[in-house]
């Protein structure tokens, strides 16, 4: 165990921290793709788009982040950086443009799910893909601080993260809201607390819904008719959720 801020990361050791981001998942979920465009939400430095340059060398990765702290950095990987707020503006595509949008440990941070949802899978082809990956709050170590009253690590109030997420209510948003013009075709797991990484890999691969993370890859289908941006109205949520400059009705 190491001392460190409440809320901002793993006291664990022993755990190798790499493997939350899965990036062994995104390799092989996109092995097979060969996208001309590709944008990865929440980019940080640029590690889940480098994984998709070096199989394609001609596709033009697009980071976006709200901040420009990685700029030199992405510039020297050949990675255009875009400074937006994905919560309440637009990404600047065309509708049906990209390939392969990216939203790896960012959906947990994040307020205006419908809103996101309803510009990725905008911007998206029909046939391009969503790669999520989210932290598990029914991970295997979760489920055990539960039984002791001791609160999901990754949910915590004191921390950045907002959202909660699992396998099945992620299965559940989507089929839900997006059916016929969304399919989940892949589900992994990866990172297994409290084990090291000789152990968690394989954990993960076995039990991938008691995993730390959670990754799904998620296909457009069909021509996307604002499902999600429309889902608050229609449901009468009781959050005021961003729906668009133009078209906010405070629900």
């Amino acid at each position: 165990m190491k001392k460190v801020v409440a809320g901002t990361r793993s006291k664990l050791t022993r755990v190798d921290h790499g493997e939350t981001y899965g990036r062994h998942i995104l390799k092989k979920a996109t092995r097979n793709l060969k996208p001309s465009l590709c944008v990865d939400l929440g980019c940080g430095g640029g590690d889940d788009l480098l994984i998709i340059k070096n199989r394609n060398h001609n596709c033009r990765c697009v980071g976006i982040d709200f901040r420009g702290w990685n700029k030199e950095k992405l510039t020297s990987l050949d990675i255009e950086l875009l400074e937006i707020n994905v919560e309440n503006q637009p990404l600047p595509f065309d509708d049906e443009s990209v390939d392969i949008i990216i939203a790896n440990q960012i959906f947990e941070h994040a307020k205006e799910i419908y809103w996101i949802n309803h510009e990725i899978f905008r911007s998206l082809k029909i046939g391009g893909y969503l790669y999520l990956g989210v932290p598990n709050v029914l991970s295997f170590h979760n489920r055990i601080l539960g039984i002791f009253g001791i609160h999901p690590t990754n949910a915590k109030l004191i921390s950045a993260h907002i959202r909660s997420f699992s396998k099945k209510d992620t299965f559940l948003f989507y089929r839900e809201i997006g059916r016929g013009v969304v399919s989940i075709e892949s589900f992994y797991g990866s990172q297994f607390y409290p084990f090291p990484k000789m152990l968690a890999r394989p954990l993960a691969t076995v039990f991938p819904s008691l995993a730390f993370s959670i990754f799904f890859l998620i296909r457009k289908t069909a021509k996307y008719n604002n499902e999600f941006i429309e889902w608050p109205s229609m449901v009468r949520l009781e959050t005021n959720y961003y729906t668009g400059a133009a078209q906010n009705k405070n629900f």
